[in-house]
Formats: structure tokens, C-alpha cells, sequence
């Protein structure tokens, strides 16, 4: 066993392997985020099964708040005894690190680091040192690289294999793509003796990542407003990998039916559709987006909420529950 494998062992990558929605930001009628409203959210979604919960990620709305406003919601969270894993997406390296370092200060669980934007985010070498500084600033904490190809730069396996070797607390690799960049990541990253862990990132994607390409993970979107269905989905796509036929059907199934609501974690538009969503299921506080300007047609909005009274018409009959 090399000195960077035993180094990695000593690394906690246990909230990882679960389900984490990443949560919104409520706000309030002042326009600022309401942070009471958010923690009970979280820890209601902890309550229901959740391994804990992403703060601030797209989700969260990062590129919307103030650092000081980030940095409180995830000192809160922590302060009530949840399990955080933190964004730490910024258009500086040095504020990126710096929300690595807050997180380890105030007791995060995790980190997930998001790559380089706006300046030099297609350089590679760039990116090496953007990962180096984050993951350096907080060592003691886990942490998975955030791939996306909405961000104009996608991390491959020679670069991540170099991050994980200088850096015992990268565990794991979070695929935002669809289906060939899973299957990409799956078959030239986390499949290697120490490739580390990999976590589905799109809703689209839970069934795919986990009986394709051997996920241990899933980071969700339409987990905050539907955590129960969600983590049976989760459940039953293990329960699929490891040989139940009947469970590899009803996650099928399931998969299937939450195809529609799931998509929206894929757009530009997905934090309105799950704040519309979350304020019929969980919250009226959702409704009120970050920027009073962002809004979605009364089309988008109605076609929504069709779709989500079919999915819970659909879920009350079925018997996979």
C-alpha cells in the first residue's frame, strides 16, 4: 500500500455514500436568505433518510449570495448538528479556497469543489492549481471534484489521477453529465484500485449511474421536494446492483416516472422549477427566488405542477413503494 492510499484511509468518506440533496436558499420577504427555514428544511431531509445535505452548489444559488451570507448558512447548518458538504464554487481560486478553509474551521463534513471559472477555465494547468488550493486548504476534510460539462471544462482521468495522488482527501469524483460522461468516468476513473468513489450528480441519471457504472453516490436536486420517493429510488437501485430483479424493475419503473421533474436538474432554470415544486411539497418560502427578476413562464409553471400532481397520482397507486 503506497503512503498516499494509507494517508487516504484515514479520510471519513462516509457521507458521500448516501443520497445528499443540494438545498436551496429560502428567502425571506426582506429579500435575504432565511436561514431558520433552511435548517429545519435540512434537517428534515436528514430525518428522512439523507446522508446530509450540499450547501452552496447551484442549487444553494452560490453565485447569488454574498460570501459572508454563504458562510453563515453553512456555519448554521453545522452548528445544528448536520452533516455539510460545501460548495466552494467562486470566480476567484483564492475566495474558493477560502470557503475550503471556513468549512473545515466551523466543522463541515465535506467539500465539493467546483473547477476554475470565467478566468483560464479551459487551461489545465490552470485547473491543477485551482483543485490544488481548495482541496490544500481544508486536508482533514473529504471532498469530490465537481464535473460538469456546463462549466466549460471537464476534468479527465490524468488530472484527477494526479489530484488524488497529491491529495489523500479527494475521495471521489461527482459526474454532472449525462450518460456517456458517467460511463467515461466510471470506466477510466473510479473503476481503478484507487480511483475513489463516484457519485451520480443529475437526477437523470440515479438508475443509469448506479446499475451501469458502479456509483456509490448521488447528489440530488428534486430530492429536496421529494426526499421520500427519491431515496427509495436510491435504495432500490442498490438493492438492483447487488442482483434483485424485482428491485432493478421497480427502480426502473420509478426512474421512468420521475423522468419529467428529474429533467429539470439538467437546465439553466432548474433552482425555479424545484422552488415552485418545494413550495407545494415542503415550504410556501420556497416560491421566492434568489433574484426577484428570475422567473418562469406561467406555461413552464402550470406544465410543472401538471406533472408533478401525475407523479404523485401515479405514486399513491403503485406498488413498487
Amino acid at each position: 500500500m503506497t503512503t498516499e492510499t494509507q494517508a487516504a484511509t484515514t479520510i471519513d468518506d462516509s457521507v458521500f455514500r448516501g443520497c445528499l440533496p443540494a438545498i436551496m436558499t429560502p428567502i425571506g420577504d426582506d429579500g435575504r436568505p432565511d436561514f431558520d427555514a433552511m435548517v429545519l428544511h435540512a434537517s428534515n431531509l436528514v430525518a428522512a433518510g439523507m446522508t446530509g445535505v450540499v450547501y452552496c452548489g447551484s442549487m444553494g444559488d452560490w453565485p447569488l449570495m454574498t460570501d459572508e451570507q454563504r458562510r453563515e448558512g453553512v456555519a448554521r447548518l453545522v452548528a445544528a448538528g448536520l452533516k455539510v458538504v460545501v460548495g466552494t464554487g467562486a470566480q476567484s481560486p483564492i475566495i474558493a479556497a477560502e470557503h475550503a478553509a471556513h468549512a473545515a474551521e466551523v466543522g463541515a463534513a465535506g467539500l465539493m469543489v467546483i473547477p476554475r471559472l470565467l478566468s483560464r477555465g479551459i487551461s489545465e494547468a490552470a485547473q491543477e492549481d485551482h483543485f490544488g488550493r481548495v482541496l490544500s486548504a481544508a486536508p482533514q476534510l473529504p471532498a469530490v471534484i465537481y464535473n460538469s460539462p456546463y462549466y466549460g471544462y471537464q476534468t479527465k482521468a490524468g488530472l484527477y489521477g494526479q489530484l488524488r495522488k497529491a491529495h489523500p482527501n479527494l475521495v471521489g469524483f461527482k459526474e454532472f453529465g449525462g450518460a456517456e460522461s458517467l460511463s467515461y468516468a466510471a470506466e477510466h476513473i473510479t473503476s481503478s484500485d484507487d480511483g475513489g468513489l463516484l457519485l451520480v450528480g443529475v437526477d437523470t441519471q440515479v438508475y443509469f449511474g448506479f446499475l451501469r457504472c458502479g456509483a456509490q453516490g448521488a447528489i440530488t436536486g428534486i430530492g429536496n421536494c421529494l426526499p421520500s420517493e427519491v431515496l427509495h429510488l436510491v435504495d432500490l437501485c442498490r438493492r438492483a446492483a447487488g442482483g434483485d430483479c424485482e428491485a432493478r424493475r421497480y427502480a426502473k419503473e420509478l426512474d421512468e416516472a420521475l423522468a419529467v421533474l428529474s429533467k429539470y436538474d439538467e437546465g439553466p432554470d432548474l433552482t425555479l422549477y424545484y422552488r415552485l415544486i418545494a413550495a407545494g411539497t415542503i415550504d410556501p418560502i420556497y416560491r421566492r427566488p434568489a433574484l426577484p427578476s428570475d422567473r418562469l413562464s406561467p406555461s413552464q409553471e402550470q406544465y410543472a405542477l401538471n406533472q408533478l400532481r401525475l407523479f404523485q397520482a401515479w405514486w399513491e397507486n403503485w406498488p413498487g413503494r
